[in-house]
């Protein structure tokens, strides 16, 4: 079941916040009032885990400039997360919330846990300043993400909430032409 133009569902969760090193609590409420992306991976101290979460860190700047928080999940606990953290190049870039689900809690609420194995898999979510769920993207565990995608990602849907009534074509730009959908479209596209 989609989850696009749902609320998402409540959760409370310990983190570690990279940014300042402390370990924080992180509840739905704190993804409410801005837009936030949240990115779910299978596990601490992996392999293609470090690669997209370094690259999430080199749009994070961009992504905090448009009003975005971005926060990584996996089911390890928070101290795990701190752990990789201090030992890994890759993971050591990171100014971003990460969220320990060890109760998968979270990772069954956006459909992302894989039961059998016990870990959330590579799904990525933009989330509006309301907590509704405005784009998703699920990978499988072999095939890593471009964090750099999720900027016209955002800046579409912020495009289409301060506009209604528009829409934003495939390989939409800011400031290139948007559609606004009406019978006079219907078959001329």
């Amino acid at each position: 079941m989609s989850l696009i133009g749902k609320e998402i569902l409540p959760f409370t969760a310990q983190a570690y916040n990279a940014g300042n090193g402390d370990f924080v609590e992180v509840s739905a409420e704190n993804l409410k009032g801005q837009w936030s992306i949240i990115c779910f991976y299978p596990a601490d101290f992996t392999f293609v885990c470090p690669t997209e979460l370094e690259d999430l860190q080199s749009q994070y700047a961009t992504l905090k400039e448009l009003g975005v928080e971005v926060y990584s999940v996996s089911t390890d606990t928070h101290f795990t997360h701190k752990a990789w953290h201090d030992h890994s190049d890759a993971i050591g870039k990171i100014t971003y919330t990460m969220i320990g689900d060890p109760s998968q809690t979270i990772s069954r609420n956006f459909d992302v846990l894989d039961e059998e194995a016990g870990l959330a898999q590579r799904g990525t979510f933009i989330i509006d300043p309301d907590g509704v769920v405005q784009a998703m993207e699920i990978n499988a565990d072999g095939i890593g993400r471009d964090a750099s995608t999720l900027v016209n990602k955002i800046k579409a849907a912020q495009y289409v909430r301060n506009n209604p009534g528009e829409v934003c074509p495939a390989k939409w730009e800011e400031g290139s032409e948007t559609l606004k959908p009406s019978l006079d479209l219907v078959g001329k596209i």
